[in-house]
């Protein structure tokens, strides 16, 4: 028994060697797959220059040892770079043969989508070559409860590795101030526990960029009340958003002029003044922002104030069909090229927020009224949207079915608009 043990462990241990001088046969010999060297004939580095405030394009490319003939000739061939409309923070790539003074090639971001690449040929020309950078749409969806604000739930709603906090931010303004900001006052509206659910697109680049597309489909439910919106494509290609019914979210007026603001004074006919303590009426409301905050026209209109009024301080006031006029007050600034006789659209920069005349802080202060009479902006009406056009009908009510199968199941949506009761301000 022991001689036939000893056997079989020397039969194993010739098998093991065997196999171990095959394999070994097999590195030796070169049967497996070989890769062709990598051959080195030029090292290269990179050496990006950010554009400063009052740098010019020349200033750069001299810092590159690129003068003023060579300059000309890479504007001649580069299409989309123009000298005139360098902004500071534009980033110019400058890639150097190590050892060389001179660059060999020069890239730019001209926009999300085109990145413009300049190489120097052989005999020392230039040569453009546009990059194009692709993007994925990826449709994703995100829900929630309201607590402190929509702004913290949405971002607490979408990880950091979904959309990064700047992102996040767009999205949550798109949603107040450009989905339903006819709908919804967002300081008064929304109460602890109210809940939301938004569906929007997730873009990815081919560079592994990513950044928030749009809002395709949103409901807000606040104590019972369902407000809902749903995209279509405008005709000129914009996004214009619809209740469940088909009626337009946009009316001829925004509910506030800065973007997701606080109040920190409401309407009142009899209010403490805090700057001269005395009571007096405070026929518009106050939202706190910090300075150079954008002021956006409320609606479309004609300007016929733009500059100091006493108490007002620096402000535009612009004048609406059917006898109405609104204030924007206690500006730091007016925007360029609002003056008496402009006509602006809603939505349109025409100042930014400050502290000028009697203001304790930075706001803007917004009046709105109707032939010469103040009324409280967060509760005039605004009617009723227009309903979508007949021949796109069927179209929308396919876009709407298609989104409510991925939103989630709040009630059916109740006809008209959030109610009343203040969460403060007033």
């Amino acid at each position: 028994m022991a001689t036939r043990r000893w056997r079989v462990g020397v039969a194993a241990a010739l098998v093991i060697a065997a196999g171990g001088w095959a394999v070994s046969i097999a590195w030796s010999s070169g049967r497996l797959p070989m890769a062709a060297p990598i051959v080195v004939n030029r090292a290269f580095v990179e050496r990006p220059d950010t554009v400063r405030r009052n740098e010019t394009l020349s200033q750069i490319f001299a810092h590159h040892n690129i003068g003023a003939a060579e300059m000309l000739q890479i504007l001649h061939v580069a299409d989309g770079l123009n000298p005139r409309n360098i902004r500071p923070g534009r980033v110019l790539t400058f890639r150097y043969v190590i050892g060389d003074s001179t660059p060999d090639k020069i890239s730019t971001r001209l926009n999300d989508d085109l990145i413009l690449t300049l190489v120097r040929q052989a005999d020392s020309t230039w040569k453009a070559v546009p990059i194009t950078v692709d993007w994925s749409v990826q449709m994703e969806r995100a829900e929630g409860v309201i607590h402190s604000s929509l702004d913290v739930a949405v971002k607490r709603a979408i990880p950091d590795s979904v959309l990064s906090a700047g992102e996040k931010t767009q999205l949550v303004w798109d949603l107040a101030d450009d989905v339903f900001a006819w709908e919804l006052d967002f300081t008064r509206d929304i109460y602890d526990g109210d809940r939301f659910d938004v569906l929007y697109e997730r873009l990815v680049s081919s560079l592994g960029e990513v950044r928030y597309g749009r809002i395709l489909a949103a409901k807000i439910e606040s104590r019972g009340v369902v407000t809902d919106a749903y995209v279509m494509t405008g005709p000129r290609g914009g996004n214009l958003y619809y209740d469940h019914s088909g009626r337009s979210l946009r009316r001829a007026f925004k509910r506030y002029p800065v973007k997701y603001a606080h109040i920190s004074s409401g309407f009142s006919h009899s209010r403490l003044e805090p700057i001269l303590d005395v009571r007096r009426p405070h026929l518009g409301v106050d939202y706190a922002a910090p300075t150079g905050t954008p002021i956006e026209a409320t609606g479309d209109g004609v300007v016929t104030r733009a500059g100091r009024w006493g108490g007002y301080g620096i402000i535009v006031v612009l004048r609406h069909p059917k006898g109405i006029q609104t204030r924007y007050a206690h500006m730091s600034r007016i925007a360029r090229g609002i003056h008496p006789g402009v006509h602006v659209k809603q939505g349109q920069i025409i100042g930014y927020v400050g502290m000028t005349g009697l203001a304790t802080g930075p706001h803007v202060h917004y009046e709105f009224r109707k032939n010469g009479v103040a009324l409280n902006p967060r509760s005039v009406n605004l009617g009723d949207g227009t309903p979508i056009a007949a021949a796109k009908r069927a179209e929308f009510d396919s876009v709407r079915d298609t989104y409510n199968r991925y939103l989630g199941s709040f009630p059916p949506a109740a006809t008209g608009a959030v109610a009343t009761a203040a969460a403060g301000g007033e």
